[in-house]
């Protein structure tokens, strides 16, 4: 995560370039060799990265960039999980990138998924790495995946979010005191990640 998904307004701009590391480029012929319970490779040249990390890349609030992708698989701590297999964890500043590898079960080892959750609350809030802005929607995000099908407006209200950011179509924003996030494109109103994956934005 060595640069910020903010461009140079400081608005959630796209991360690094996101067109290269290709299947074709990154294919290793030992990959169909490994077994699942192989630990991955820590050469992120060699990942490819699937259609759902590019579309994460150029969204603003999610905080994945390649550079931090790269460091993850270089040097994160490396964990298994029974949902979704290896994963890298790198911190930075109190907040956690958690990227998803598969390298037995593809032709070339892939970057499946990433995404940013607070690590420690008190070192990401006396951070210069990162605004309350920032946190507050790392903070925000990580509880409506966590708790998708609930109303949770007792975890939005607390929130100051008024830089937009991206779920399931919808450019999201909410204020202290609002028990709901407010998509500033179609003006919905929604409690929940489960209410945002039914409602298509009608911008």
């Amino acid at each position: 995560m060595a640069s910020r998904d903010h461009g140079p307004d400081g608005r959630g701009a796209p991360g690094p370039e996101t067109t290269h590391r290709t299947a074709e480029q990154a294919a290793v012929p030992e990959a169909a060799r490994r077994r699942p319970e192989d630990p991955p490779i820590r050469n992120p040249g060699q990942y490819s990265l699937t259609d759902h990390v590019r579309e994460r890349l150029a969204q603003g609030g999610r905080y994945v960039t390649l550079d931090g992708i790269d460091a993850a698989i270089r040097g994160g701590q490396l964990r298994w999980n029974s949902s979704d297999g290896w994963r890298f964890a790198r911190v930075e500043a109190g907040v956690r990138l958690v990227v998803v590898v598969c390298d037995t079960e593809t032709a070339s080892p892939v970057v499946v998924t990433a995404w940013t959750e607070i690590a420690d609350i008190g070192a990401a809030q006396r951070s210069e790495r990162w605004d309350r802005t920032d946190v507050e929607t790392i903070r925000l995000r990580s509880t409506l995946s966590e708790r998708s099908d609930e109303h949770v407006p007792e975890h939005i209200r607390p929130r100051d979010v008024p830089r937009p950011f991206y779920v399931r179509g919808h450019e999201l924003v909410t204020e202290p005191g609002d028990g709901h996030l407010r998509c500033v494109d179609c003006h919905g109103r929604f409690r929940s990640k489960g209410e945002l994956d039914r409602a298509d934005c009608s911008r």
